[in-house]
């Protein structure tokens, strides 16, 4: 049996409307559960970038590009390795802080993830973290003893360390061969 993992993948397509429905329909047609979505215009206007996670084997990750590429709207379709890519998403978490104790714990709790306040009122405070999913999990857990009071997280965007990219002129020879097991 293949194992199951975390799948990163990067797609250009036209920045229009009803694009982001078609990607969808596409996994939903398969069965296939999103784990994380986000999806944002590019350097280019007329381009967005969608950056997808599933948790899936690798014949079915394949599988997935291969069908993403037969959209008329993808331009582009690459899996980044987790060894050579820099994952990060936006948290904003709003706890409860009523106290000036409380308070005084939560700054500190953000100071050492290196987050943000960026909301205070009388009785809670809004921190902002950039990070991977175990720094958003690890904050998670010292906040919930306060009372998180709402959370909300934008997906896993990701890119390449280096120089490569997902643009055409940057990729590897051979790439995205069909007939080889590198896609």
């Amino acid at each position: 049996m293949n194992e199951i993992k975390r799948h990163t993948l990067a797609v250009l397509v036209d920045n229009e409307a009803g694009v982001l429905s078609r990607v969808a329909r596409l996994f939903s047609g398969k069965g296939y559960n999103i784990d994380s979505l986000a999806v944002g215009t590019t350097h280019d206007p007329a381009v967005s970038r969608i950056t997808i996670e599933v948790l899936t084997d690798e014949k079915q990750a394949r599988l997935i590009c291969m069908q993403l590429r037969k959209l008329i709207c993808v331009h582009s379709v690459k899996r980044l390795a987790a060894e050579h890519a820099i994952r990060r998403e936006l948290v904003l978490i709003k706890v409860s802080a009523s106290t000036h104790e409380s308070r005084n714990e939560i700054i500190q709790i953000a100071n050492i993830f290196r987050a943000s306040i960026i909301d205070v009122a009388t009785e809670s405070l809004t921190i902002a973290l950039i990070g991977d999913d175990s720094k958003a999990e690890a904050i998670q857990k010292l906040l919930d003893e306060f009372g998180i009071l709402e959370l909300v997280r934008t997906g896993m965007v990701a890119l390449e360390r280096g120089q490569y990219t997902i643009d055409e002129q940057t990729k590897e020879k051979g790439e995205f061969d069909y007939g080889k097991n590198v896609l």
